[in-house]
């Protein structure tokens, strides 16, 4: 079983898990400057040219949270419940994708992303909407938090590994965090977890 990567957001969220969880995959980077999605044989397990890609032996499978959810059943490491708590975390998992991490993704895009690529300077009104954005989410996220260990309860599950991906990057990316202490504790509390500090193996060249 291969778990295609690169060292972005999306598969952040795929290997950090899949480490955490030790699930039985090979990483298998992918060069996204070098257009290695963008060929024919990466394309062939994912037509949307995005990592990160589970390949396994029934198939292959796309999408960083589906991917996290199949490798907790596979591993029986119970981060994708199968009781009254998967509602929830479906719940936070879809919101995320609206608001918190779509808000946060986009500033890292802004002070990252563009630098790494020569893309030019951040877009200022895109900066200046993201990090509005970002804010309203914060808060209702900070709510939530005050009084919760991690987001459904007292228990890890992927929707933790989901929702805080951006957070790693907040002081390079400028997300504002300051005003929001129970997110700095939820995130300082994923930090204890080697996986989530240090997600990414030592790249493996996806094809000679």
């Amino acid at each position: 079983m291969k778990l295609f990567y690169a060292e972005t957001l999306n598969p952040r969220k795929a290997c950090a898990a899949a480490r955490h969880m030790q699930a039985p995959v090979e990483f298998v980077h992918v060069d996204l400057a070098r257009g290695e999605h963008k060929q024919p044989d990466f394309l062939a397990l994912n037509p949307n040219g995005k990592v990160p890609v589970l390949q396994h032996a029934s198939g292959t499978l796309w999408e960083s949270n589906a991917i996290m959810c199949h490798l907790s059943d596979l591993t029986g490491a119970g981060l994708w419940p199968h009781d009254a708590r998967q509602i929830e975390v479906l719940r936070w998992l879809s919101w995320d994708m609206a608001h918190f991490t779509r808000h946060g993704g986009t500033l890292y895009f802004e002070y990252l992303i563009k630098p790494a690529l020569g893309l030019g300077a951040p877009d200022a009104a895109a900066v200046h909407s993201a990090t509005a954005f970002f804010e309203t989410s914060a808060q209702v996220l900070d709510a939530h938090l005050r009084t919760r260990s991690f987001l459904v309860g007292e228990t890890l599950s992927v929707a933790d590994f989901a929702v805080a991906v951006t957070l790693p990057y907040a002081e390079r990316a400028r997300i504002p965090l300051q005003e929001f202490p129970a997110i700095r504790r939820w995130h300082e509390r994923l930090n204890e977890l080697a996986a989530w500090r240090e997600p990414f193996p030592v790249t493996t060249p996806a094809r000679s």
